[in-house]
């Protein structure tokens, strides 16, 4: 169980990866060796599973932005789909998914010419995919990574604790 405290680390580390050690301990009233400490535990428990730079993709050359459903026609093919897909650049997510699709890729690429490529060059050829189904993004409104925690459970967390 995390305890408020360690939440507040999370919370600072997601908007800030940044943050100093000591930052982090004055935040929480709390020693540097104790806040580098419970950093260690964290990610050796894998709450924190890395540190990154979140960046512009247009100035980095990935202009469209797309959500690609893949249709696949057995479980049989989900293990040989997943080793592919984890090898694409382009693709940043991908999640296997209930409905009408088996897995749901979020792709950044060039253009659409790279897009058509990894559809048709690369995806659709993989066996066992009946289908694709693409949807460009033309705008985006929202695009966060950090996981909130409501200040609700924070108060609980803290009352456990005390």
């Amino acid at each position: 169980m995390l305890d408020a405290i360690d939440h507040i680390i999370v919370q600072r580390l997601q908007a800030d990866g940044r943050a100093t050690q000591l930052e982090l301990a004055q935040a929480v009233g709390l020693s540097q060796p104790s806040v580098a400490e419970r950093i260690r535990k964290l990610e050796q428990r894998g709450v924190i599973r890395g540190y990154t730079a979140r960046v512009d993709a247009a100035q980095l050359g990935k202009d469209i932005t797309a959500f690609i459903g893949v249709a696949i026609e057995h479980p049989r093919y989900f293990d040989a789909f997943a080793e592919i897909v984890l090898a694409l650049d382009d693709v940043l997510e991908c999640h296997r998914v209930a409905g009408d699709d088996s897995y749901l890729l979020k792709v950044k690429t060039a253009n659409t010419g790279s897009l058509d490529a990894l559809l048709v060059g690369t995806l659709r050829t993989i066996p066992g995919v009946t289908r694709t189904d693409t949807t460009i993004v033309l705008a985006s409104i929202k695009e966060e990574s950090r996981i909130h925690v409501a200040p609700t459970v924070l108060s609980d967390i803290g009352r456990k604790k005390g």
